[in-house]
């Protein structure tokens, strides 16, 4: 269950009006922070007996991520009489001053530092800084967002009077957005029995649309009653902390529209599952992180009033997702970026024509382990009908197919008791609601899964050690410092001395300097790689030594203070490597593309007589790229451009050497945060005439193909290029699976290993160093022809 903003903050009425005997006094009345556009003309408004002196009174703006305080207004003054013994006082800054939710919140705090009331909105969270510190808030139930007209804010509706003896009493509620009222009674609130609007509150009287749920729903990713009050019923299936499901009892027999939908109350429902509920509210079209995010909206009701007609009903059967039932699509996401709707062919559709229902993924087996956030993917019938299962219980991407048929589990609904599952695991029938959070659906299980062990173990290389095979491997050891502890040190060695077999060269990734994240100007990594060597040592390996290039302090990217870069692990009794060979590639320091990312780095090693060159590669992210489930289609691959632009940057640097030597030997290795089939890679590899390097990842197959898992998707991000005449070397490969699947590994990559048989020389061959300065003239060279073709 992740906690950067609230799963379910979807804004709207609280439910019921709570009478409280002593109203505190002032008390924050009307706010607005989010409308449509550039956010316009935001104020916090304090109501409060007239008389009142607010000198030294504050309003503390609070970011509910992290719970610290990033604002204050000063209050000030005496509250005059605007409406029958009650005064107004209105805050305001400039745009963007009052942060959007997810969740946030106000309080406001008297002339002795105690809080008076702690607000939030789109969410409660604990505050851990400020007057509010160690207070949790109270979440108001209602939001705007990023399509509230501008104009309109979040008020107080409802009474409040005063007695003889100057008791305050209230039935106060807060209402979804309306157009403001700014030093004035609120729409819907009187004061002592005068006052402006409608008295009768939020509603204002507004008749209802009697509508079915599946009509609310409709076929479509988004409501046609959007806005709009409509009056409904059904089965209450599952609770959450701000809201519940409900589920129209029988259904209207139409796969393509959803029975069932949340309805938001803004805190724990009065109702329980089973109840049978007439509710009326406002239908919303909510978007979890709004519209920047990226994710596509959730359809609710909000502001609801609802009468529980009875209780104890059995709930509505489970849709099972399965052979037995509805089978996901099993190749395309989206095929027509919206144009129609289609359950049977899209996955995004499919999906949608489920939201809130309940329902069974029969027989669900994991393709990966639990992350971070308590979530699970999961395919039904064990991947019986799924598309690209690999060997290991995973399922794998491929061009044009990332895999609709995988669904999420989350554990919202269950306190964040999520079981910890590896990859091949089974969690048999898991039923619950369907929600949608982060750019994904999601099964909301209402009780806690079973898992059955898969046994998946951790994978050993069969590629043999011979004297005649030089072996390559490529590893990403992610965050790597002398800080990183014994354990990490200690599992990565074990990894290359037994799973590798203590590879002749090994090209890492993601090293960081001595201190690692301590952000302290330090960029030499000498104890890291040190660590990991004694670690080795320790556990009867090779007595390593190492080769990088440390960035400039800041420039690499990733973790700040890391200054994360490639570097070699070299075998000295195995492999020379060449003096004066290694550098980051000449240019790339000028290069816009390796801005704030990391330079390729060169060197050049003898075996057995025989030179081979290395560029150890650790492109740009894939950070910025659009959910696979999200509202733009086809989604965004973030940094393409600048992996495109790294990936020419290296191919043509190799195409000078092999202009010298065309039978050279050059290898580029690394984190390429690619995939094979899209233009970044076929730019590194060069395509028809201009091909120079082979993804060696083709020699297998192609659900084989993978180092890592993202969101239940199996996929190669890292990978090693050869040329030909070393693809010509009986050249053996492997991807050694012993991380992505696993909960708890210590990096979340899998390795790669190569091996090339290369027979002792007889016939001497021209000096490595004097062959790559050679090319090295030749790629300038290029280069310098390539911007005189741009510039003209």
């Amino acid at each position: 269950m992740r906690r950067c903003f609230n799963r379910w903050a979807t804004a709207s009425v609280a439910i019921f009006a709570v009478m409280q005997p002593a109203w505190a006094t002032p008390f924050i009345n009307e706010f607005h922070y989010d409308n449509v556009g550039t956010d316009t003309g935001e104020f916090i408004e304090i109501a409060g007996l007239a008389g009142t002196d607010l000198t030294g009174w504050t309003l503390q703006l609070y970011n509910g991520n992290g719970g610290a305080l990033y604002n204050t207004f000063n209050l000030g003054g005496t509250l005059t009489d605007q409406a029958n013994g009650f005064g107004f006082q209105t805050v305001s800054g400039p745009s963007n001053s009052i942060q959007n939710g997810a969740p946030d919140g106000i309080a406001l705090v008297d002339n002795t530092n105690t809080v008076i009331q702690f607000l939030s909105y789109e969410g409660s969270f604990t505050a851990t800084s400020g007057a509010a510190s160690g207070l949790t808030s109270t979440d108001i139930g209602v939001r705007e967002t990023s399509s509230t007209p501008v104009g309109f804010s979040l008020q107080l509706t409802g009474n409040i009077t005063t007695d003889s003896s100057g008791n305050v009493t209230s039935d106060f509620t807060w209402a979804a957005p309306a157009a403001q009222t700014v030093g004035a009674v609120n729409t819907g609130q009187t004061f002592n029995g005068a006052g402006g609007g409608n008295a009768g509150g939020g509603n204002g009287g507004t008749d209802a649309t009697i509508a079915a749920i599946y009509e609310i729903q409709g076929a479509g990713h988004g409501s046609t009653f959007d806005g709009q009050m409509v009056e409904t019923s059904g089965i209450v299936t599952a609770i959450a902390s701000n809201g519940f499901y409900v589920q129209d009892a029988n259904g209207d027999g139409n796969d393509a529209t959803s029975d069932a939908i949340f309805v938001f109350t803004g805190s724990t429902p009065t109702v329980a599952i089973g109840d049978d509920v007439s509710i009326t509210g406002t239908v919303d079209e909510f978007t979890p992180g709004g519209a920047s995010s990226g994710n596509l909206s959730i359809t609710e009701i909000t502001s609801p009033t609802i009468t529980v007609a009875s209780s104890g009903n059995p709930l509505p059967p489970a849709v099972i997702i399965g052979s037995a039932g509805r089978t996901p699509p099993t190749s395309s996401i989206d095929s027509d970026n919206f144009a129609a709707f289609n359950p049977n062919e899209d996955g995004i559709d499919f999906y949608e024509s489920l939201e809130g229902m309940r329902v069974t993924i029969s027989d669900a087996q994991a393709v990966a382990p639990t992350n971070n956030f308590g979530e699970i993917y999961v395919v039904a019938d064990a991947g019986a009908d799924a598309t690209g299962m690999n060997d290991r219980g995973g399922i794998t991407i491929s061009d044009g197919d990332l895999n609709p048929e995988r669904l999420q589990i989350d554990d919202s609904l269950l306190s964040g008791n999520s079981p910890g599952v590896q990859t091949g695991d089974g969690l048999g029938d898991v039923t619950g609601v369907i929600g949608y959070s982060f750019g994904n659906f999601e099964l909301l299980p209402t009780e806690a899964p079973i898992v059955t062990a898969g046994g998946l173990a951790a994978e050993t290389t069969s590629i043999p050690v011979e004297d005649d095979r030089l072996t390559v491997a490529s590893f990403n050891v992610e965050n790597l410092s002398a800080q990183s502890g014994a354990d990490k040190f200690a599992a990565l060695a074990q990894q290359i001395v037994d799973g590798l077999r203590s590879p002749d060269v090994i090209g890492l990734q993601e090293i960081q300097d001595n201190s690692g994240p301590t952000n302290d100007g330090v960029t030499d990594a000498s104890q890291t790689y040190q660590a990991l060597i004694d670690a080795i040592v320790a556990l009867g390996g090779p007595q390593y030594a190492f080769a990088d290039v440390a960035p400039a302090d800041g420039t690499s990217g990733g973790q700040p203070g890391g200054n994360i870069r490639t570097g070699f692990l070299y075998n000295p009794d195995r492999v020379d490597l060449v003096p004066g060979s290694v550098m980051a590639v000449p240019g790339a320091d000028t290069d816009a593309a390796f801005n704030n990312s990391r330079q390729p780095l060169v060197a050049t090693f003898v075996f057995n007589g025989q030179e081979v060159t290395i560029v150890n590669n650790h492109f740009r992210s894939k950070g910025g790229s659009d959910p696979l489930f999200g509202s733009v289609q086809p989604p965004a691959n973030g940094g393409e451009d600048a992996r495109t632009a790294q990936a020419q940057f290296v191919h043509d640097f190799i195409q000078g050497l092999l202009a010298l030597n065309p039978t050279a030997n050059v290898i580029a290795l690394g984190d390429l945060n690619e995939f094979a089939f899209l233009p970044p890679l076929q730019a590194l590899a060069g395509l028809g005439l201009d091909q120079i390097l082979t993804d060696l990842a083709s020699l297998l197959a192609a659900e084989e193909r993978y180092s890592f898992i993202f969101e239940g998707n199996s996929q190669l991000l890292d990978h090693i290029f050869v040329t030909d005449n070393l693809l010509s070397a009986d050249v053996l490969f492997d991807i050694v699976h012993m991380n992505a699947e696993f909960l708890n590994a210590f990096t979340d990559h899998d390795p790669l290993l190569a091996s090339f048989l290369l027979p002792a020389l007889t016939v001497p061959v021209p000096p490595a160093l004097l062959l790559l300065l050679m090319g090295l003239a030749l790629f300038a060279a290029l280069q310098r022809k390539r911007l005189v073709m741009v510039k003209s």
